[in-house]
């Protein structure tokens, strides 16, 4: 089946949000928490399913890694220094098809944090909205009835094996974007995984 649209994961996938997490726990006088702390808070949103209050899981991850409760306020705070990744938007400008992003955030920054793509998106759908967390079905489901493609018509790009995983189960034409050159989880066998989107189109070719 032809695909009909294109739909992102934000945070990983899109935006370099690792470097404002790092910049936060520099900030915070522990500069090498920086990525244990979004790994942490990225295992906790998987897990989490009903969507509850975005940044209390910012702040409990920060605390499980030895950062102060006020990281989640700074981060708050650094939000605006989100940028999308080099490739982004040459990738996503050549794209001929209507553009979603998928979030695991709240409605404000989920939406703050798509304007900083700097590109127009047919919808931006956030855990809040949806009411949870991917890789729970809802927010994919979510992004489907909005823009009104079936999920085999739609090709997702997710930004972590759990999202990719999720995104698999409800029958996305999935690739995962792995930019940190994780591993690959063998429950990702078969599915397309790339370093960055340049020359990224949705056919596999």
């Amino acid at each position: 089946m032809s695909v009909r649209a294109a739909c992102f994961d934000l945070l990983s996938a899109l935006l370099d949000s690792w470097a404002v997490w790092d910049a936060v726990a520099a900030e915070l006088g522990s500069p090498g928490l920086g990525r244990p702390w979004r790994r942490r808070y990225l295992a906790l949103t998987s897990t989490t399913g009903t969507y509850r209050p975005y940044l209390d899981l910012v702040e409990h991850s920060a605390r499980e890694v030895g950062l102060p409760s006020i990281a989640a306020g700074a981060l708050e705070r650094c939000w605006p220094g989100l940028s999308p990744w080099l490739d982004v938007v040459p990738a996503l400008s050549a794209l001929a098809l209507p553009l979603a992003v998928v979030t695991n955030c709240s409605e404000v920054l989920g939406r703050a944090a798509a304007a900083r793509v700097g590109l127009s998106l047919a919808t931006v759908v956030t855990a809040e909205a949806a009411g949870a967390y991917k890789p729970d079905p809802a927010p994919y489901r979510l992004a489907c009835e909005r823009l009104g493609h079936a999920p085999s018509q739609v090709a997702y790009v997710a930004g972590s094996p759990f999202d990719a995983e999720g995104a698999l189960a409800h029958g996305f034409q999935v690739t995962w974007v792995n930019r940190l050159g994780d591993a690959v989880p063998p429950s990702l066998t078969g599915v397309r995984v790339i370093g960055s989107l340049a020359g990224w189109t949705p056919d596999p070719g």
